[in-house]
């Protein structure tokens, strides 16, 4: 076992992503550890310290020399870190309406919200550069694909599904309309790959359909403002958006910001193929009648 870190993580994220990299190395007592902590990060800040060893499997000393090897001194440094991030969850839709209208007479409201996408956008480049690879290969190397969010997340799986369809055939939306999602999720196969958005507060659905991609061996894509999201935890790639923002709701600037990078990559790893097949999509959406003569592409 490789030695400690000399500094450990000090936020949620980047201490559930050393779990990640580092799981390999670890004995099979750690590993028991680090894998129930990576499924339940909700549970650290709410349990004792024998409860979570005993729901992992493993002794409770066990938990302090997971600790330890990623250079904390014990089990209630790293513990503080799932209380730290839980605590400072994001607040109420209502609480955060509630400030705007108390600023409402501010000039400055579009250039903090501006200012805001512009540090989400930032963020989210320096996150993905090697994820995004990772994802587009996952994605050209399955079957079909199949796309699912769900509420606030939809705009950002279908913005990925619409600009994906256009050159390749078989990637499908996960609509569940009028309660058919289990009849969407029946299709899912070993050699498929699902994308999966969503973020903070996460929708019922999103789990079901991570859940049935597991169990299906399909491979999962998951967009999020997370690596300790509900999707993010077994998914086989991880891209992560920051959603800051100055109004009352989250932002999804980055998140559909990400979804072109993703797609733009595709397309240029497909080549040839795609750009035919872009093409005629183009000129059969031209030849129907869904854009007006004079109007441009969109």
């Amino acid at each position: 076992m490789p030695p400690s870190p000399a500094k450990p993580p000090h936020s949620l994220d980047a201490l559930l992503a050393a779990l990640r990299e580092q799981f390999g190395e670890l004995s099979a007592q750690l590993q028991s550890g680090a894998r129930h902590l990576l499924d339940h990060p909700s549970e650290v800040p709410l349990l004792s310290m024998r409860k979570i060893a005993a729901d992992a499997g493993v002794q409770p000393a066990t938990l302090v020399r997971l600790a330890q090897h990623l250079g904390y001194d014990g089990w209630q440094s790293l513990r503080l870190v799932f209380v730290d991030a839980f605590r400072g969850g994001p607040q109420p839709y209502a609480q955060r309406a509630q400030k705007l209208v108390r600023e409402s007479g501010s000039d400055r409201m579009l250039e903090t919200m501006l200012q805001a996408q512009h540090r989400n956008l930032e963020q989210t480049g320096a996150a993905n550069a090697k994820p995004l690879s990772q994802a587009a290969a996952i994605l050209a190397g399955a079957s079909t694909v199949h796309v699912a969010g769900f509420r606030s997340s939809y705009p950002i799986a279908f913005g990925f599904h619409y600009l994906y369809r256009l050159f390749r055939d078989s990637v499908h939306l996960v609509r569940g309309d009028a309660g058919t999602l289990e009849m969407d999720l029946r299709a899912l196969k070993p050699d498929d790959a699902v994308v999966m958005a969503s973020f903070a507060p996460y929708s019922q659905e999103i789990v079901r359909v991570a859940e049935a991609a597991r169990s299906a061996g399909s491979k999962v894509v998951a967009l999020s403002d997370s690596v300790a999201a509900p999707i993010a935890l077994q998914a086989d790639c991880t891209l992560v958006f920051s959603v800051d923002s100055q109004s009352f709701f989250p932002s999804i600037s980055a998140g559909m910001a990400l979804v072109e990078a993703l797609v733009q990559q595709l397309l240029a790893q497909e080549g040839k193929g795609a750009i035919k097949t872009l093409k005629q999509a183009e000129e059969q959406l031209h030849r129907s009648g869904a854009y007006l003569p004079s109007a441009g592409r969109g």
